[in-house]
């Protein structure tokens, strides 16, 4: 993988082998950057990474500018791969190993963007977790944007929030917002 733009642009970051990962493709990275670019400054916001496996979209936040990040993920090896990653480049990326779903019943701070990358095998009923805590707890700014990552073959559009989904290959990113 490597990191699409900013001030770490064209770097490569190779993941051990034997974390439990499957990082979301340059192609798509570089496509849901483009929408996100259009609606916001990235140095002014605050973003959550969830189920964030190698850091692959922290990492891309934090080149275009983004001071406050936190990635979770419940894997150790994943948490302590981001901490050395972001060590290297210098990079503010606040790391919490942590089950998701209980980070974000417990979570009480705001964000401007929260993406979510869970496994792609989840059912429905597990993905339908993620947005409904994440409005639930009120985890959003008020023009605050979820993401949530997942396979060409999960429908999302009849969750709650939901507001449009965009396609690359196999991967879907659908996004959800306060109506």
């Amino acid at each position: 993988m490597r990191i699409i733009s900013g001030l770490y642009k064209g770097r490569r970051i190779t993941a051990p082998k034997k974390l439990p990962v499957r990082p979301t493709t340059d192609m798509a990275k570089e496509a849901l950057f483009n929408i996100l670019n259009n609606q916001y400054y990235f140095d002014d916001i605050s973003v959550l990474d969830l189920f964030s496996g190698t850091g692959n979209i922290s990492y891309e936040f934090a080149s275009r500018g983004t001071n406050t990040i936190t990635a979770v993920d419940a894997n150790f090896g994943c948490i302590k791969f981001i901490n050395a990653t972001a060590e290297s480049f210098e990079m503010a990326i606040n790391t919490i190993k942590s089950d998701v779903f209980k980070f974000l019943e417990k979570s009480k701070q705001k964000h401007s963007i929260i993406f979510a990358d869970p496994p792609y095998d989840f059912e429905l009923e597990v993905f339908s977790k993620i947005p409904e805590l994440v409005f639930k707890n009120e985890l959003l700014e008020a023009e605050g944007v979820l993401v949530v990552e997942h396979s060409k073959h999960t429908d999302l559009s009849n969750l709650e929030y939901y507001s449009y989904s965009k396609g690359y290959g196999g991967n879907v990113f659908s996004f959800f917002t306060l109506k």
